[in-house]
């Protein structure tokens, strides 16, 4: 029976740490403010920066909103981005994923101040955790990282697997895993054999984007599993990239879906905001 690993918890716990020190800086006279940036109304979008504002408010954070219509330009969103990096009472500055088609957001990302990068997804940030220098990390990631700290499961020395390589969770992940002294296996659609590979890992991170694709045939008896994914089945019902039903008798500690990773990646964007404001001081 797995040890079922709390999201919802331990991002509570972290949101909590860091009221106190917002807290702190506001008897100091800083507030912390981050902007997002919308564009459009993609529904997914809109829920998420909803979640950002309540922990935001939640923390004592100020929030910017900028809701921009669908046919905002490239040029436009670039300006209010540098606009943002010139002002000096925002901290944070964060826009929405994904941007409408006809946007870049490789260009997007490039614009934002990586002092304000607080997404972690600036070649800035990259190239700094790459190289073990401080710098924001991908939200995701980070939080992945305090859900198995908190969670008491070492990562020294152990055989650590990644399903996926994007360069917002599979690859910051890798650098991490291997930052914590992990033995880091990175598995892709290219990988012979996934199976195999997976099955060896102490710590199983999946962020493959594909359904209930890993069942307990991928799993080593015991091994810790975290699940990146977030779909809905033909049911409507919430599921991950793992097949939780099957795993979870032969896994040793097991993220939910949701309740896992989600919450996760807010608390430790909050974290990054805090983070920016303490770097100046």
């Amino acid at each position: 029976m797995a040890n079922i690993i709390d999201g919802k918890l331990i991002s509570k716990q972290i949101k909590d740490e860091l009221k106190e020190k917002v807290c702190e800086l506001n008897k100091k006279g800083t507030e912390v403010c981050l902007a997002v940036i919308q564009v459009g109304n993609d529904p997914a979008s809109t829920v998420y920066v909803g979640n950002k504002k309540k922990a935001c408010e939640y923390i004592g954070i100020k929030s910017l909103a900028y809701e921009l219509p669908e046919e905002t330009t490239e040029e436009e969103l670039i300006q209010i981005i540098e606009k943002l990096n010139q002002d000096d009472s925002v901290h944070g500055i964060l826009v929405q994923l994904p941007v409408p088609k006809h946007i870049n957001d490789e260009n997007i990302i490039n614009a934002i101040s990586p002092l304000k990068d607080v997404d972690g997804f600036h070649p800035a940030s990259v190239g700094a955790l790459s190289i073990g220098k401080k710098g924001f990390v991908s939200c995701t990631p980070a939080g992945i990282i305090q859900l198995l700290k908190r969670s008491q499961i070492e990562i020294s020395g152990k055989e650590c697997v990644v399903v996926g390589r994007s360069n917002i969770v599979g690859k910051p992940m890798a650098m991490l895993l291997l930052r914590e002294n992990g033995t880091v296996t990175v598995c892709h659609s290219k990988t012979k054999d996934l199976k195999a590979v997976c099955k060896r890992a102490d710590i199983l991170v999946v962020a493959i984007g594909k359904p209930k694709m890993i069942d307990a045939s991928y799993v080593k008896e015991g091994a810790t599993v975290i699940d990146v994914g977030i779909h809905r089945n033909e049911n409507g019902k919430l599921c991950g990239d793992v097949d939780y039903e099957s795993v979870e008798p032969v896994a040793g500690a097991i993220t939910p879906v949701p309740g896992g990773v989600g919450p996760m990646t807010i608390a430790m964007l909050m974290n990054n905001c805090v983070e920016s404001v303490l770097q100046e001081i």
